[in-house]
């Protein structure tokens, strides 16, 4: 029985791979990398630590890891909170925390992001008060596709992990809810790249598709 809903932040509450893609674009510009959106796609999901240490060691970048990340996250967050940027919740989804709110689901975000812009994101979409518990990947060693930042909501929320359902975008979004041995419905956001979630338990287009009495 399912007790507790543990959302990803970025593709299922706010459609920010776009922003962050603009955003990581112009700063790989910036430090004299060439990438892909293909390559960059690979990263959606992980954590600032994981893809600056992978970065630095493919191009050669004399920064130390923790400049890049001090760089990348004060930028981004500079970015997101500029007047000129307008930000809305993916569809439904104040809804359906409403919705689990009432009925007494507990509610947990597990993002890679850092706290600082899971704050302003969610204080922004007056949701806050949806969620019971928030992790980020700096709370745990290893990044998704690890279980670990499911794995240490489910504890601060004082569930199973069976007793959980994730909700997911990304591959190692998906892979980390399976591998803590969790149900995870996926949602397909055509704008998180192509990323490859037929592990899933389950997967849907839009938030209304869901019934919370049958998680």
């Amino acid at each position: 029985m399912i007790k507790a809903v543990i959302f990803d932040m970025d593709g299922v509450i706010i459609d920010s791979e776009p922003i962050h893609l603009e955003f990581a674009m112009e700063l790989f510009k910036k430090l004299g990398v060439i990438m892909s959106n293909e390559e960059y796609s690979k990263f959606i999901g992980t954590t600032s630590q994981y893809m600056w240490d992978t970065i630095k060691k493919k191009y050669n970048l004399n920064n130390k890891v923790e400049e890049l990340i001090e760089m990348e996250r004060n930028g981004f967050f500079e970015f997101l909170s500029s007047p000129d940027m307008t930000i809305k919740p993916i569809e439904y989804i104040p809804e359906l925390l409403k919705a689990l709110h009432e009925n007494n689901y507990k509610v947990a975000l597990a993002s890679s992001s850092p706290i600082r812009v899971i704050e302003f994101i969610i204080n922004s979409f007056k949701i806050r008060d949806y969620f019971d518990e928030i992790v980020t990947g700096d709370f745990v060693k290893r990044s998704k596709p690890e279980p670990d930042i499911f794995l240490y909501a489910a504890e601060k929320l004082g569930v199973l992990p069976q007793e959980c359902a994730v909700i997911e975008d990304s591959h190692n979004g998906v892979l980390a809810a399976k591998r803590a041995g969790m149900k995870c419905i996926a949602y397909r956001n055509l704008n998180s790249g192509n990323q490859d979630i037929s592990k899933a338990d389950r997967i849907i287009n839009a938030f209304n598709e869901l019934d919370i009495n049958n998680l």
